[in-house]
């Protein structure tokens, strides 16, 4: 990664690296630096899951990241290092599913910038994921691209996202 960017997006098709995006994010001006990790979890929809394959067309993926990313530099000023990654592929319970890292002057900057992007990216990237069942069947979510984030969480109570 080149030190002098304010910016990483990556898609993965081997394990995110959560130490990497800290030291990324990390600058000796910054007192706040936050990191959101979303791991594959093993119940979703009122069923026992085993795995997700996530599929992208990656280049159209990159730049609404990048999309993401100059909309949260604009929004939290010059001073914010960012780094966003997600997996490509599939994965197995407990693995890495997407890593987003913000390092900002201000704790209430850091936390901000970095939950302004995880939902753009959760809400609006071209992203599919079909998930594995215990049960042998397979279904691909619906998405909620169009969804708001609170709807999101409204759909499946008890169960982080």
């Amino acid at each position: 990664m080149d030190a002098h960017r304010l910016t990483v997006v990556e898609i993965a098709e081997v394990r995110l690296d959560p130490a990497a995006a800290l030291e990324f994010v990390s600058d000796p001006g910054f007192g706040g630096i936050t990191l959101f990790v979303g791991r594959v979890r093993d119940f979703n929809h009122g069923r026992d899951v085993t795995g997700i394959s996530y599929d992208m067309f990656v280049p159209l993926a990159l730049h609404g990241f990048a999309e993401i990313a100059a909309k949260a530099e604009r929004d939290f000023g010059g001073k914010l290092k960012l780094y966003i990654g997600h997996a490509k592929g599939r994965l197995g319970l407990g693995d890495l599913a997407m890593v987003v890292a913000a390092g900002t002057p201000h704790r209430d900057e850091a936390f901000r910038a970095c939950r302004q992007v995880v939902e753009a990216v959760k809400h609006t990237s071209p992203i599919w994921k079909q998930e594995h069942y215990a049960d042998g069947d397979s279904a691909w979510s619906e998405g909620c691209s169009l969804c708001a984030p609170e709807d999101a969480a409204d759909a499946h109570p008890g169960h982080a996202h």
